[in-house]
């Protein structure tokens, strides 16, 4: 299983980054070390004093495809959830700094958590779906599909440009505005429509 995970798709996230829009999906990946067990609390690292929570909707691929048409892309999946992608941020703006990848900040042990998948036949439409993210209760994050700048469908055709997608690759589709630091014994919980998903402690 490999994590694909595309940054600067909302218009929003990227203004509060201050970050260039970019003229096709930002793409990078994750290990499958970096997905957190259920169960499991996040844990700060130690190399990291300020992790960002990015909340997004996320796609499990159900079959193996290539050069996928944007067309046919909606086949190539049947479940759906959210996620987030925890961020180390002053690493990552150090790493932006130099010219260095970003992975140290974004792929470290932990940093994808992935909630509980729902059949997408649940929904009326994968373009007008709400999501958002609780911390301690309170609404931090929220957005709706509509607001990507490459939808779903969109985004999988892309990425199979590149590389080949396998059953059971995870596709995390980009963050809405919101994001901040999570602390110690934050807890957070991450909702598709009105369906909690994923309930994670901070430690």
């Amino acid at each position: 299983m490999k994590i694909i995970c595309v940054g600067r798709n909302y218009a929003n996230h990227i203004e509060e980054l201050k970050n260039e829009r970019p003229s096709e999906p930002v793409v990078f990946m994750k290990p499958d070390s970096a997905v957190l067990l259920k169960q499991h609390p996040f844990v700060i690292p130690e190399f990291s004093e300020d992790v960002h929570h990015e909340v997004e909707i996320i796609v499990k691929i159900n079959k193996v495809g290539k050069y996928i048409e944007p067309k046919f892309a909606h086949k190539y999946y049947d479940e759906i959830s959210v996620g987030i992608d925890f961020t180390a941020r002053d690493l990552q703006s150090k790493l932006k700094e130099k010219g260095l990848p970003w992975e140290k900040a974004k792929a470290f042990d932990g940093s994808a958590v992935i909630g509980d998948f729902l059949q997408k036949t649940d929904f009326v439409s994968m373009e007008n779906l709400n999501f958002e993210l609780k911390t301690n209760g309170e609404t931090v994050q929220k957005g709706n599909s509509s607001m990507m700048l490459w939808k779903i469908d969109e985004l999988i055709s892309h990425v199979s440009q590149f590389f080949t997608l396998k059953i059971g690759d995870i596709i995390f589709t980009g963050t809405p505005a919101g994001v901040s630091a999570v602390k110690p014994n934050d807890v957070l919980e991450g909702f598709l429509e009105d369906k909690k998903l994923f309930r994670i402690q901070v430690k």
